[in-house]
C-alpha cells in the first residue's frame, strides 16, 4: 500500500500546495483572457482563499488579465471573497482584471452589482439553474443546455438574452438561442468554456482525493472541475481545502473529486474557510450532527404583516396535501418563503411537508438574507444540478417565491431594477418547472406601519413604493407563459390574495380591516379582475392562536 501510494504521488496526480509561493507559482500557468469557473453559494464551497491570491497574483504581476468568471451562483457576501476584488477594482478604476462575468445573483455583492449597473464590467445572468445544467453539458463536449426555462423572460433571445448591461448586450459572450423541437420552443445557452476552475472541499488526500464533509453544500464543485478538464481544450483545476489526509483514508464514497482530474489541491488558512457569512463552522450545517427537533420559527408575541403572509401561504399547503393526499415536496426561495418551516412545524405540519432549496438541501431550518443557502439540521443533501433538475422536471409539487414587481399580466420581476441588478438566482428555473407557484410578500414597499390589531389588518401608514404596476421592469416570470402551461398560480400579500387568469390577475380574497379600493386597487397602477366569489382572508390568520391546520389535513 505504500508503494502504490509513492506510485501515485509522484506520477501525474494532484499536486498538493501549502504555501502561499507555490499558489503564486501555479497561478503563473492561467493565461490572460482565461473563462475562470469558480464555485460559490454565498460564502458556502466558495473559494475565497484562491479567489484573494489569483486577484494578489494580478496585483503583483499584472497578470493573468481580462478574465471571465463564470459562478454557479454568488462566491462571495458583501465585502469578502469576489466582492472584496470588486470594491478594490471599482475604488482602482481598474478594468484590466476581470473583463466579464457570468453570474445568476449578485444581491449580496454590491460593490459587483455596481461595476455591473454602471457599465464597468461585462455583464451576463442566467438562472442557477440554467448555469449548473451548463457546467455539466460543456463538460461532456455538448455546444450548451437547451431548457424551457426563461423563455417568455429577458433571458429570451426575443429580449435580451440575459445580457445585464449594454456592454454585455454588444459583446454578446453569452446568450440564448431559440429552438423549435417538434413544434415546441426552448432556449439554447451558450457561453465560453472554462480554461480553469477554482472550487472548494473540506479534505485532500495525498493524490488530491476530494472530500465535503465539512461543507454546508455541495453546490457543483465536480462539474465545474469536469468542465475546465473537459476536450478539446483541457484547462488547470484547483481545490481550495482545509486538511490533507493520508492516501487509502478516505471513504472513496465520499470522494467528491476523484483526484485524477484535480490539478491543485491548496490548503488555505482556516479563516478562508467559512461555511456561511456568519458561521466558521457549525456541525449542525455540515450534517455531523443531527439537532433535536427545532422549536424555532412561526409566530411569536404579537402577529406581524409578515406572519400574515405566512399562515395564509400554510392554508395552500393544507390544501394541497390533502388534494395529493400524501405529503408533499416544497421549493422554498429567500425571505418570507424561507420562514416556512417554523409556521409549519407550529401547525405541526413537519411530518408532511419537505421543504427544499436551491443550493440542493431538503428538510431543516434554512437559514435567512446572506447566509441563504444552508439550512440547520437537513435530512438531505445532493448537489445543485441534481436540485434543479428536480426543479425544472417539476417533481416538486410546490414553490414558494418571493416578488417585488407584479403587472397586470401577472408578470413577476423579483429583483431587477435599473440601478439594482441582483440577477435571477434560482428564480426562473424554479418558476419554468413548478406545477404551483405562490409568490409572496408584501403589497407596497417602503416604509410603512401596518400592523394586526383585534384580528383585522390595520394600515396607519402604507409604503410609497408601488408594486402592482403596469408593466415589470424585467420580466422574469411570464404569466402567458404559465397560462400555457396550465400552472396554478397565486399572488398572496398581507391585505390581499390574487390569483393568475386569462388576460391578467383577479383579487380574489382582501383581509379584513381594509377597504379595497382605498388599500388594494386605489394602491395598483393597474385595474385588476375582481372574482365574482371574492371572499374575505381566513380570520384565523390574524389571530395569535395556533390556526390549527393539523387538525384539517384529511389524509
Amino acid at each position: 500500500m505504500v508503494f502504490i501510494s509513492k506510485l501515485l504521488i509522484t506520477y501525474g496526480m494532484a499536486r498538493l500546495l501549502y504555501s502561499e509561493k507555490e499558489v503564486f507559482d501555479s497561478f503563473d500557468q492561467i493565461k490572460d483572457g482565461s473563462n475562470i469557473a469558480i464555485s460559490g453559494f454565498n460564502m458556502a464551497t466558495t473559494p475565497e482563499y484562491l479567489i484573494i491570491k489569483l486577484y494578489e497574483h494580478y496585483k503583483k504581476t499584472g497578470h493573468p488579465k481580462d478574465l471571465f468568471v463564470i459562478a454557479d451562483s454568488l462566491p462571495g457576501v458583501p465585502g469578502r471573497a469576489i466582492d472584496y476584488v470588486s470594491e478594490k477594482l471599482y475604488r482602482e478604476d481598474d478594468s484590466d482584471f476581470m473583463k466579464g462575468i457570468l453570474i445568476p445573483y449578485m444581491g449580496f455583492a454590491p460593490w459587483l452589482q455596481r461595476l455591473c449597473v454602471e457599465d464597468r464590467l461585462e455583464t451576463y445572468s442566467f438562472s442557477i439553474g440554467t448555469v449548473v445544467g451548463w457546467f455539466r453539458e460543456v463538460a461532456a463536449g455538448r455546444p450548451g443546455i437547451m431548457t424551457k426555462t426563461g423563455l417568455g423572460t429577458y433571458l429570451d433571445p426575443r429580449e435580451d438574452k440575459g445580457a445585464m448591461n449594454d456592454k454585455a448586450r454588444k459583446a454578446s459572450r453569452c446568450y440564448s438561442q431559440l429552438v423549435t423541437v417538434n413544434g415546441e420552443e426552448f432556449l439554447l445557452y451558450r457561453a465560453p468554456k472554462p480554461d480553469v476552475s477554482l472550487v472548494r472541499g473540506t479534505t485532500a488526500d495525498e493524490i488530491g482525493n476530494i472530500t465535503m464533509e465539512n461543507e454546508s453544500i455541495f453546490g457543483t464543485v465536480l462539474n465545474m472541475t469536469q468542465s475546465a478538464k473537459a476536450y478539446p481544450n483541457p484547462g488547470i483545476s484547483f481545490a481550495q481545502v482545509k486538511r490533507v489526509a493520508r492516501f487509502g483514508s478516505l471513504n472513496a464514497k465520499n470522494v467528491e473529486i476523484p483526484g485524477p482530474i484535480l490539478d491543485y489541491a491548496v490548503v488555505s488558512p482556516e479563516s478562508f474557510e467559512w461555511q456561511t457569512a456568519a458561521k466558521e463552522y457549525d456541525p449542525r450545517i455540515s450534517g455531523a450532527v443531527i439537532p433535536p427537533e427545532s422549536q424555532e420559527g412561526g409566530v411569536k408575541g404579537e402577529v406581524t404583516y409578515r406572519n400574515v403572509i405566512e399562515r395564509r401561504l400554510a392554508l395552500e399547503i393544507v390544501k394541497l396535501i390533502n388534494k395529493m393526499g400524501r405529503p408533499i415536496v416544497m421549493s422554498l426561495g429567500v425571505g418570507i418563503p424561507s420562514a416556512m418551516p417554523g409556521i409549519l412545524h407550529q401547525e405541526g405540519l413537519s411530518e408532511l411537508t419537505y421543504s427544499t432549496i436551491e443550493s440542493g438541501l431538503w428538510g431543516g431550518i434554512p437559514l435567512a438574507d446572506e447566509n441563504f443557502g444552508a439550512s440547520i439540521g437537513p435530512f438531505a443533501a445532493i448537489p445543485m444540478p441534481d436540485q434543479f433538475i428536480i426543479y425544472e422536471g417539476g417533481i416538486n409539487d410546490m414553490a414558494a417565491l418571493g416578488f417585488m414587481e407584479i403587472d397586470t399580466d401577472g408578470d413577476v420581476n423579483p429583483s431587477i431594477l435599473a440601478d439594482r441588478m441582483p440577477g435571477p438566482g434560482g428564480f426562473p428555473a424554479i418558476c419554468a418547472g413548478a406545477p404551483r407557484i405562490f409568490f409572496s410578500g408584501g403589497f407596497t414597499a417602503g416604509k410603512s406601519n401596518i400592523k394586526v390589531r383585534n384580528g383585522k389588518l390595520v394600515i396607519s401608514e402604507d409604503g410609497e413604493i408601488t408594486k402592482f404596476v403596469s408593466g415589470v421592469y424585467k420580466v422574469l416570470f411570464s404569466g402567458t407563459q404559465a397560462m400555457k402551461n396550465n400552472k396554478e398560480v397565486l399572488y398572496v400579500t398581507e391585505r390581499a390574495v390574487f390569483k393568475l387568469v386569462y388576460n391578467g390577475i383577479e383579487l380574489v380574497e382582501y383581509a379584513p380591516g381594509v377597504d379595497i379600493d382605498r388599500d388594494i386597487t386605489g394602491r395598483m397602477d393597474f385595474r385588476p379582475k375582481i372574482s365574482n366569489d371574492l371572499k374575505e382572508m381566513d380570520r384565523r390568520i390574524f389571530s395569535k392562536r395556533i390556526m390549527g391546520l393539523k387538525r384539517e389535513i384529511k389524509i
